[in-house]
């Protein structure tokens, strides 16, 4: 389908074409009129298959690879787009489980940025539009996709899903989406769809927001703690052991994701999976296949973990508590701007010794502008010096917790993969 170029010509060309997509990373457009016009440039890859989008404040991703491997175990086709990805951009990009190769990925932006550079798209809408076209092109079943940034006017928006997925609501991006989970449950609840369902696990502000918009649209809207619920989440290193009981009966569940929080994760993505049709059998068997990196990923003396906000942060504290606590913790933080720092504070303290530093890209806080929130933690601008030093402080035994930014995460990925920084915004 694409014709591969001979590997010289694909690294240079692949480089360049990288280098003027991330230039792009730095606009952030909230609409739907660019990546609109983009698609229908592209003939609309988007209505060849199938679709669910998965929306929500922290565990979408999970939810996507969740529900990805599940309809893979069925026997379908599927692609799966996430995002940021971690330490290479082919990774937010998946049919089957495996990252679109180099020459793909460059037949796709040599195709995609004319159009885009006529449109004005945004380096979101342009990842998307790639997404969309790869998997019309490997003729997928079912295309999963995660929301980038609140879901009314995200560049996912422009599908039609079958069924829509809202994980939870928090208080997150408020410059752009809002200051209350009202607010933010408003923009999450534009994934969702006239006569189609939408399952949630949100609560309280956010859910009566979603509540709301389904009534106003007619939509129908099945919500984790009311329609099916978690009765029991056994927890392990290994992954989460996760009762789910419906109104036709309980099904016993493992996922290799672990901590508490991924228990409403999966129990999204196996109701969502069975209202589409799969078997429980196949959906048990999906449960049990389903990788996430940077999500609780143990890596030799390393722990990854994306939590960004003070939700996500409080979660991954009880499941330190619960699964690591034999183990002297070293933690090495670094933080975007506008997150509530002081909130996140709180969460990791007095789990262990605290190293500050910051990502690779403006959008980081400086480890001295930190430094009020985390009294007594080491300071280190540099993320390669930092990393250096949390194994210093944790020696043999220690476990080096890398959190508070999935950017940080992929960069301290590169760093131990030995490749160079790459500046990030998006």
């Amino acid at each position: 389908m694409f014709v591969n170029p001979p590997d010289s010509q694909l690294e240079a060309s692949l480089e360049e074409l990288l280098s003027w997509l991330f230039a792009r990373q730095r606009v952030i457009q909230p609409g739907l009129e660019r990546v609109g016009a983009l698609l229908k440039l592209l003939g609309h890859p988007e209505r060849s298959f199938r679709s669910v989008l998965v929306g929500g404040s922290n565990g979408k991703g999970s939810t996507v690879q969740a529900l990805s491997a599940i309809l893979r175990s069925a026997g379908h086709r599927v692609g799966s787009y996430t995002s940021p990805h971690l330490v290479r951009f082919n990774e937010r990009i998946q049919i089957a489980a495996e990252e679109i190769p180099d020459p793909n990925l460059l037949r796709l932006l040599r195709e995609i940025k004319p159009l885009a550079e006529a449109v004005g798209a945004t380096f979101f809408e342009i990842a998307t539009a790639a997404a969309l076209r790869y998997f019309e092109l490997y003729k997928v079943e079912w295309a999963v996709l995660e929301v980038g940034l609140g879901g009314r006017f995200d560049a996912t928006n422009a599908v039609e899903p079958e069924l829509s997925i809202v994980t939870n609501i928090a208080l997150e991006h408020t410059e752009i989406l809002g200051d209350t989970l009202a607010k933010i449950g408003f923009e999450k609840a534009g994934i969702m769809r006239t006569g189609k369902k939408t399952f949630s696990a949100a609560s309280g502000e956010g859910l009566v927001a979603l509540e709301n918009h389904a009534t106003q649209i007619g939509a129908e809207l099945k919500v984790l703690g009311r329609d099916f619920s978690v009765v029991q989440a056994g927890l392990r290193r290994q992954g989460t052991n996760i009762a789910l009981k419906l109104p036709g009966g309980e099904h016993q569940l493992f996922s290799t994701l672990a901590g508490g929080h991924q228990a409403e994760n999966m129990a999204l993505a196996a109701v969502t999976a069975s209202e589409l049709g799969v078997g429980w059998e196949q959906i048990k068997r999906g449960l049990e296949a389903v990788r996430h990196p940077g999500r609780l990923e143990r890596q030799g003396q390393f722990l990854f973990d994306g939590a960004h906000n003070p939700a996500a942060a409080w979660a991954l504290r009880e499941a330190l508590e619960q699964l690591f606590s034999e183990d002297p913790l070293v933690l090495l933080l670094a933080f975007s701007g506008g997150k509530n720092v002081a909130e996140m504070a709180q969460a990791f303290s007095g789990l262990g010794e605290i190293v500050l530093t910051r990502y690779n890209s403006p959008r980081a806080y400086e480890p001295a502008e930190l430094a009020e929130y985390f009294p007594g933690a080491h300071l280190v601008g540099e993320p390669a010096r930092a990393l250096e030093y949390a194994r210093k402080l944790a020696g043999k035994s220690g476990t080096i917790v890398v959190t508070g930014s999935l950017y940080l995460v992929g960069e301290i990925k590169r760093l131990l993969a030995g490749l160079s920084p790459e500046e990030r915004w998006q």
